[in-house]
């Protein structure tokens, strides 16, 4: 109980530390650049297939480990997370605290403003 305790305090902390103004200032070209590193396991185009991760198209919105045809943890199905552009930032800096368990072996972003890019690019995928 103490692990999930402060778990969910890390998560709620990169949360509140990166800020709506990180967020709300992301950049959809520069988060595209910075997606060149997710391509290499998520696809992004609609109706495409899964790659080692699941396709992201429209990910901002999505109940998490529900993506059609990807075998997705235990941990993340039985996450209870919906993908909104907060909950992403906060699995991108730090994808194990936000999801103990989840199988996605990718560190996190440390940098606010990539995340920011980032999360304002997955937006953009509709």
């Amino acid at each position: 109980m103490k692990r999930l305790a402060r778990v969910m305090c890390l998560a709620i902390a990169s949360v509140a530390f990166a800020g709506p103004e990180a967020r709300a200032a992301g950049d959809p070209v520069k988060g595209g650049a910075v997606f060149d590193r997710c391509a290499i396991c998520h696809s992004y185009r609609k109706d495409g297939g899964n790659k080692l991760g699941p396709n992201l198209f429209g990910v901002v919105g999505r109940k998490a480990g529900t993506y059609a045809g990807f075998s997705y943890s235990p941990a993340m199905k039985g996450s209870g997370i919906t993908w909104t552009t907060e909950r992403l930032n906060a699995y991108l800096a730090s994808p194990q605290q936000v999801v103990p368990g989840n199988r996605m072996t990718f560190a996190g972003i440390s940098n606010a403003g990539q995340r920011a890019d980032l999360v304002a690019y997955l937006a953009t995928l509709k």
